[in-house]
């Protein structure tokens, strides 16, 4: 369920994707990655309710903490009710030793402080998610430890839907470790900068960053 490949250094800043289980076969995935030695440290992968997962990576993220002396990011998939165990998550930081991550508004000038705790996987982000992944996996720059990942990326294929081409898993397999690990690789590319907000209890007025919450 949770697998460690090496002890937390301090110092270190670690970005957290995670993937939630659809329902039936799905897995709940989430990957730990640092942002200071671009590796990946640590893996929670198991087939289990989003509710179960929730309090073992809250548990992790203080923990954490605790080694590093740096809050974690954390942000979950919005989709498959992710949204509500984030909202849950981040209701339960109430020493603040991990951020939530909130998603920028991408092509919009309506409304460019609108934000949304987590990602949002969609048409839209899915093809940039993946192909900045590859990319990375592709030109070796990032270490990944963990042989369940690594299976899942020999069986992640490129199939034909009845309206287009599409990246996923082939039929039997599974692709939660992948699209938790591309979620973590967009927060390792979120600036730093852009990390003011930690409570979920601070005034709006202070809600108008972008980036960690």
């Amino acid at each position: 369920m949770l697998r460690q490949y090496r002890k937390f250094d301090e110092d270190e800043l670690i970005v957290v994707g995670v993937d939630t289980a659809a329902g039936g076969n799905d897995y709940c995935a989430a990957q730990f990655l640092s942002k200071t030695k671009l590796d990946v440290p640590m893996v929670y992968h198991s087939k289990t309710l989003a509710s179960e997962m929730t309090p073992v990576v809250f548990e992790q993220l203080e923990k954490i903490y605790e080694e590093t002396k740096i809050p974690p990011v954390v942000a979950y998939e919005r989709n498959n009710g992710g949204v509500f165990e984030m909202e849950r998550l981040a209701s339960l930081n109430r020493l603040n030793k991990f951020r939530i991550f909130v998603m920028p508004t991408f092509g919009s000038t309506v409304n460019p402080e609108a934000r949304k705790l987590g990602w949002t996987t969609s048409t839209a982000t899915r093809p940039k998610m993946l192909a900045d992944l590859k990319e990375v996996v592709d030109n070796h720059l990032i270490k990944i430890y963990d042989k369940y990942t690594i299976e899942e990326m020999f069986s992640f294929i490129v199939s034909r839907t009845s309206t287009a081409w599409k990246a996923q898993a082939e039929r039997g397999s599974h692709d939660d470790l992948i699209f938790a690990l591309a979620i973590a690789w967009q927060l390792q590319q979120s600036a730093i900068s852009e990390t003011a907000i930690t409570s979920i209890d601070l005034p709006d007025d202070t809600k108008k960053f972008q980036g960690w919450y």
